[in-house]
């Protein structure tokens, strides 16, 4: 195969221009994630009964679904979980390699049958099914700059213009609204309603009978008499629209025409659907939306196409109505990328620098020089077609390559230049000759480093699929780098190289001061080499003290799943008594928000009230707070950030205040550390539950 492209060197570039093309076209179309997709695909199954208990919702509605979700096909586990707003929601988790989009498709199959059984509240408020990652992408804010908006009209405004056109960008799993929608809101006098004889379900019966859309048709319309030239269709004003026409609805009239309104009885005003979620951007009212990442996206274009439309949304908001990202995660994930992607092109320049420095022609470095890339956009090529994204672990696994890739190329300059200088050959005579001396050893240098890498690949579990990628990534760049080595290198060996000059050894300047002392360290070296042979003994003995020493401190050295790194923001969740109000819950929030809006490394903070990972309610609150650049901190990190919010909350008057990092891998949990859940498997009720919890906690 060498000869043939030696003789053929357009034929070699053709090829290897294709292979350009195809890792160019690649790129753009890879996902870019920080680590592969880790975590087994899941949907998220949310419902809404206003109102009801946890207690209720568990046994009207996530009962029920869960007996049906039972026999979904390749379900791995589900997990539920309401709280006392009246939401609900099951994550349903399916095993590794299920297509996530066949997995959405079949949990609503399931739903359509268990949905005539859900209570009528629950159903008119629809169920939503979604797929998603499990951590935030981004929080998008909605804020009044003067005080002119308040929160209700933001969020209605959010929830009208924005949501809806976040959710078609492409990218986004999911959208949720921690404001809510305006809606007529009706405060009943229970006295008063007592007083004139009527029931709730009495106002119900006479809000839907009085407030309803109706289609009354058409005048002329057929049949109609003959001579009927003219249609005129009927409008008619069934739904009422401000509060002053809901206080008109007739409750009870009497024979002499005494009636009671609604007016009477309530308090009829224009508010927020629900009150279930307070929002605070930097101690102000605002309202927010959290999106997340549909699976197996790509972050960092999701990122900028979400912020290149909310900055056309933007021009379309009232005066005095602004918008803010104050919780982002995409930079870190491309901060993460161009610093490997810097090491990709510090680790080639100075490979390049060595070959210059040791080869000393530049013609003989340049050969390398072309191949090693052309060897990396094949990679790209491979990678997309495997559905591979570029991210830590495969733009690593090219930097280690590097190294690896230019070796074939290297070796066979390095065997041309050999042969030309001993023989004089002519560069095409030289190449033909050096190609049948080592293409069997170029292919079993290759043979042998994938041998070394393709093992990783099959590992199970997580870990299996971390480095599979970076494992599969590493053997087809060297693969490329072999195919390469016996097609386009020989090739620009016979076309680039020029015959070798017999006094080519006999440098001077600096090649000649470098050659002379290298010649003098490998004397060195090979001296002492000769004097440790004649010494086994005592080499052994040193070979035993560094692996005894080695065993050691792999056993001394803590171990993790991954590192914890400073991604540039953390969270802090507040849990206060069950019966705690959102004003108490406002008075922790507020302490903390004092504590971040001192601290100089802080850029902003976010706090939903109402809202946790471990569950909504009124004694519950979240906060993401996000730093500022990197080498804007003056030597601030998220863990010292952390470290001195948890000094700040220690006297907190009641509940818990947690501060936590943000997970390795954002598909595998919400937060660093670990998480487990304890079951009442034989069914002795929440007391005895609790109280085992209590027994856990005690012991750990």
């Amino acid at each position: 195969m060498p000869r043939f492209f030696i003789h053929r060197p357009v034929f070699a570039w053709v090829i290897a221009l294709f292979i350009i093309l195809f890792g160019v076209i690649a790129i753009p179309n890879l996902p870019i994630a920080r680590y592969p997709s880790v975590a087994p695909p899941s949907v998220t199954i949310t419902a809404s009964y206003p109102g009801a208990t946890p207690q209720a919702m568990n046994d009207g509605v996530l009962s029920l679904i869960e007996r049906e979700l039972s026999g979904v096909k390749n379900l791995l586990y589900f997990e539920s979980s309401a709280d006392t707003s009246g939401s609900a929601s099951i994550t349903v988790t399916f095993k590794p390699g299920t297509v996530p989009e066949m997995a959405l498709v079949d949990v609503q199959n399931k739903l359509k049958s268990v949905e005539p059984r859900l209570p009528q509240v629950v159903r008119q408020n629809g169920l939503t099914v979604e797929s998603a990652s499990s951590g935030f992408l981004m929080i998008v804010s909605l804020k009044s700059d003067n005080a002119r908006f308040s929160e209700v009209e933001l969020s209605d405004y959010m929830a009208r213009n924005m949501i809806d056109e976040l959710r078609r960008i492409e990218g986004v799993g999911r959208v949720q609204l921690f404001g809510a929608e305006q809606a007529m809101r009706i405060w009943v006098d229970p006295a008063k309603l007592i007083s004139y004889g009527l029931s709730m379900n009495d106002l119900s019966t006479a809000i839907s009978q009085q407030n309803a859309q109706i289609a009354p048709g058409s005048i002329g319309a057929v049949p109609a008499l003959p001579g009927q030239r003219v249609t005129v269709p009927l409008t008619v004003q069934g739904q009422l629209t401000n509060p002053e026409e809901f206080a008109g609805i007739t409750l009870k009239t009497n024979a002499n025409g005494a009636k009671v309104t609604l007016g009477d009885v309530a308090r009829i005003e224009l508010g927020a659907q629900s009150y279930v979620f307070g929002i605070r951007e930097n101690g102000k009212s605002a309202t927010a939306a959290a999106v997340q990442l549909a699976p197996g996206a790509n972050a960092v274009k999701t990122a900028e196409a979400i912020k290149a439309r909310l900055s056309e949304l933007s021009k379309a908001m009232p005066t005095g109505m602004s918008y803010s990202v104050p919780f982002d995660t995409a930079p870190f994930v491309k901060i993460s990328i161009e610093k490997v992607v810097h090491t990709l092109a510090e680790a080639m320049a100075l490979v390049f620098l060595v070959m210059f420095l040791f080869l000393q022609n530049i013609r003989y470095t340049l050969i390398p020089a072309i191949v090693a890339p052309i060897a990396l956009l094949g990679t790209f090529t491979v990678m997309l077609l495997a559905g591979f994204s570029i991210n830590v672990l495969t733009m690593f696994g090219m930097v280690l390559a590097i190294g690896i890739i230019v070796d074939d190329a290297i070796v066979v300059v390095e065997n041309v230049e050999r042969i030309m200088a001993n023989e004089g050959l002519s560069p095409r005579d030289a190449t033909v000759k050096a190609m049948q001396e080592i293409t069997g050893a170029v292919i079993g240098i290759t043979l042998v480093l994938t041998a070394v890498f393709i093992p990783m690949a099959f590992a199970s579990g997580s870990v299996g699929v971390i480095y599979k990628q970076f494992s599969l990534s590493m053997a087809v760049s060297i693969l490329f780098s072999a195919f390469l080595a016996l097609t386009l290198t020989p090739a620009l060996c016979a076309t680039l190289l020029k015959p070798v000059d017999p006094a080519h050894h006999q440098k001077r300047g600096f090649f000649g001061g470098f050659n002379r002392r290298f010649e003098q360290m490998t004397r060195r070296y090979e001296s002492q080499v000769g004097k440790l042979i004649l010494r086994s003994g005592r080499v052994m003995l040193v070979f035993v003290a560094l692996s005894a020493t080695l065993v050691v401190g792999f056993r001394l050295l803590p171990s993790s799943f991954l590192p914890e790194e400073d991604q540039g923001y953390f969270m802090t969740m507040f849990q206060l008594p069950a019966d705690a109000t959102s004003e108490r819950t406002l008075d922790i929030v507020q302490k903390f928000e004092r504590h971040v809006a001192s601290r100089p490394g802080i850029q902003a903070n976010l706090s939903i009230l109402g809202f946790g990972f471990s569950g909504s309610g009124s004694n519950a609150a979240m906060a993401f707070t996000t730093m500022k650049d990197w080498k804007n901190r003056a030597g601030a990190t998220a863990r010292s950030e952390v470290s001195s919010a948890g000094e700040a909350m220690a006297d907190a008057p009641e509940g818990m205040v947690m501060h936590l990092l943000p997970p390795a891998i954002d598909e595998l949990g919400t937060s660093s550390g670990f998480t487990l859940r304890l079951q009442d498997r034989a069914n002795q009720g929440y007391s005895a539950l609790k109280a085992a919890e209590a027994k856990l906690l005690e012991l750990a």
